[in-house]
């Protein structure tokens, strides 16, 4: 084994050993952040010792509740579908925290029609709805990262998408076309961002325990979508924060530009 090559293996030993809190010292802003998988994600990057800007849209009690849990966090209620609101969450990092402001951008506020409407019945009113948070609100969440983020390193972008893109199921065509877009909008920032050390990345969970997933579905359903999982269960928030975490770490430099379908097996 060459010099370079044992040095290299000895850094990665190194980084396995690091502390616990990879994070400590940087900021993350979370959108979708009250509730659900955006709840155990702000959660997670606080456990890693980052500071968290808590982005939500109307549920302030849990917001609040959850800041106040954690050892450095600020909510902020902001609509990320525009364009002020979605500034004024990378405003609240640097006000809130000081120095640059965020380093990691986790990108998960999402909505969903929950009377799961085929093309041909979908109301525009409802996919205007969808396409405005899902879409438009990564966006300009994403655009403001691009040019807020510190380059040189410890830059991070996650948007949260879904394996609906990849499975295609009925009555989530504006849904599945919205985070489509957005996996097409983070693989291209990701060459975009060349020179800045940013990454760029989505994770896109399969069907996870959440208020949203369970909206409108009947208990027979629910089974089905267990029983077709290889692990025979729904994923939890808890799943997926972990591997966003690791996302935003510095030993997930070398991931970049990738879609991570964490969903059990579901393919």
């Amino acid at each position: 084994m060459a010099d370079a090559d044992i040095a290299a293996v000895a850094a990665a030993a190194a980084a396995a050993e690091a502390p616990t809190q990879p994070l400590a010292g940087r900021v993350a802003i979370v959108t979708g952040a009250s509730r659900g998988i955006g709840r155990a994600i702000a959660a997670h990057l606080s456990s890693l010792g980052a500071s968290l800007v808590l982005g939500y849209a109307s549920r302030a009690d849990e917001a609040d509740a959850l800041a106040a849990s954690l050892p450095r966090a600020v909510a902020v209620r902001a609509d990320v579908s525009d364009e002020a609101g979605a500034r004024s969450l990378f405003d609240a990092a640097q006000s809130a925290f000081g120095g640059a402001g965020a380093h990691i951008l986790v990108a998960n506020a999402g909505v969903l029609d929950d009377s799961y409407p085929a093309v041909a019945g979908t109301a525009t009113k409802s996919f205007d709805r969808v396409v405005a948070v899902n879409l438009r609100g990564a966006f300009l969440c994403l655009r403001e990262a691009a040019n807020r983020l510190p380059r040189g390193g410890g830059g991070r972008i996650v948007a949260v998408t879904s394996s609906v893109v990849g499975s295609l199921p009925e009555g989530y065509a504006a849904y599945t076309a919205s985070k489509a877009a957005v996996e097409a909008l983070v693989r291209t920032m990701a060459k975009e961002l060349k020179g800045t050390r940013i990454t760029a990345n989505c994770v896109a969970p399969g069907a996870t325990a959440t208020d949203m997933f369970f909206a409108g579905k009947s208990e027979e359903i629910v089974r089905r979508v267990v029983v077709n999982n290889p692990m025979e269960r729904l994923g939890e928030p808890g799943d997926i924060a972990p591997v966003v975490g690791f996302l935003c770490t510095d030993a997930a430099e070398w991931v970049n530009g990738q879609v991570i379908r964490a969903n059990g097996g579901h393919v």
